[in-house]
């Protein structure tokens, strides 16, 4: 064990004393990452985090990381209760299968998750009634353009692995087969790739499942493809009149010093509204573009980190006669930081909303189980917050500076859709 260490984050912001057992096991004998955290509440939370995004899915098996995340309730165990708030994400790295019960239940909810994630026979009927589902979900993403420009955006940047999609593409809706569920399941759901967490639980409780019930999914797992930026354009011409528009570089990647600098970085442009239904007038992009056009617009800079790659840059959204300026506008001001045009109040500004947001966030069960499941699937160890606050702390106006650099000088990766004849291409950028 890393050892027990007692939380005091949260009596400096509630100003309360609780004690709190955190323990992080580095790998079991069969590679398994344990994590717990005993907050002695009456609801037990456990999660179990696989690295089985959409990355390790091949020409061969597009979409069955999608048809997979659907496939959760198909538990094919006896005797086994559905335990409340039983929930299913998965990312282009990640799958998570979440549950939460009463404490008193705890052995029916992990025998539930490991039926789940190990058990699961994937019957063809079954699978194939999945189909009207995967359609469902890939009609309700296409009607959210904002969801669209992103997946292009990835497809143009990535030659591999990132660029694959989070929804099953279109020849592969209904070509899923139980044996490619069954075989991803075989290569990616083993000890070597997964971590399991609890809140509420003790921790000998989630030892004992790690060390005998998952032991039967024992494994390292073959060697991971890393991600290769290639940076690219992909256009979708519609007749909608907004152009929503995702222009980035390549950034750090996940939990580096880098990755904290284009936090920074992304709060002093702007990364959407304080205030729920508010404006955004405040952000440096918003400033900016605001000069340049007096059409509606919207824009916010995007920031997105992986294991061995990043993604940032700017996302604006415009009517389609000033979507040229707009976004034009929009990169200047990344520009503008890139050569200096930033305060230390700036930095100090967006360090404190950095901090203020991941501390909030901490409140909540669901995202203190996903932080510490993430970094104990990644890492094998966890970070205090107060070490993770710390780090945001460290970033300098330099390192801010660096950041916007890397962005400017960086081969540019573009995404947009809508009425383009107004829309620059990204080599005219």
């Amino acid at each position: 064990f890393t050892g027990l260490t007692r939380c005091g984050y949260l009596s400096q912001h509630f100003n309360i004393r609780i004690c709190l057992q955190f323990y992080c096991k580095f790998p079991l004998p069969n590679g398994l990452v344990i994590a717990s955290l005993e907050n002695y509440s009456p609801v037990s939370s456990v999660g179990v985090f696989v690295k089985a995004g959409s990355r390790y899915e091949t020409v061969e098996n597009q979409g069955v990381s999608h048809v997979l995340r659907l496939a959760a309730n198909l538990v094919s165990c006896e005797c086994v209760i559905v335990p409340s708030g039983e929930l299913v994400t998965s990312s282009r790295e990640t799958m998570v299968y979440t549950a939460e019960c009463l404490r008193d239940h705890l052995h029916s909810l992990m025998e539930y998750l490991v039926n789940v994630t190990t058990a699961q026979e994937f019957r063809p009927w079954e699978v194939n009634d999945l189909t009207p589902r995967v359609r469902i979900d890939k009609t309700l993403a296409q009607q959210c353009p904002q969801i669209g420009v992103i997946e292009k955006l990835h497809e143009a940047a990535y030659k591999n692995a990132l660029s694959n999609s989070l929804y099953c593409p279109e020849h592969m809706v209904g070509h899923v087969s139980s044996d490619q569920l069954k075989s991803f399941v075989d290569d990616h759901f083993i000890t070597g790739k997964m971590a399991l967490v609890g809140l509420g639980v003790k921790h000998s409780v989630l030892k004992q499942v790690g060390e005998g019930l998952l032991s039967a999914r024992s494994g390292a797992g073959a060697p991971v493809a890393k991600a290769v930026y290639r940076g690219g354009e992909l256009r979708v011409q519609n007749t909608d009149d907004l152009v929503h528009a995702l222009i980035a570089s390549e950034c750090g990647v996940m939990g580096s010093a880098e990755a904290n600098a284009f936090s920074v970085l992304q709060r002093i442009l702007g990364a959407g509204p304080h205030v729920k239904r508010g404006s955004n007038i405040t952000s440096k992009l918003s400033q900016g573009i605001a000069k340049a056009t007096t059409q509606p617009f919207d824009a916010t800079a995007f920031n997105a980190s992986y294991s061995d790659s990043g993604l940032f840059g700017v996302y604006t959204i415009a009517q389609a006669d000033s979507a040229g300026e707009v976004i034009k506008a929009a990169i200047a001001q990344v520009s503008g930081v890139a050569e200096g045009n930033v305060s230390d109040d700036d930095v100090t500004r967006a360090k404190n909303q950095v901090k203020a947001e991941y501390l909030m966030s901490l409140e909540s069960s669901d995202s203190l189980l996903e932080e510490i499941g993430a970094q104990a699937l990644n890492t094998a160890a966890y970070q205090l917050p107060d070490t993770v606050v710390q780090a945001i702390e460290a970033v300098t106006q330099d390192d801010v500076v660096k950041a916007a650099q890397k962005f400017v000088d960086g081969k540019k990766t573009m995404a947009a859709s809508g009425q383009l004849k107004n829309t620059p291409f990204v080599d005219e950028l």
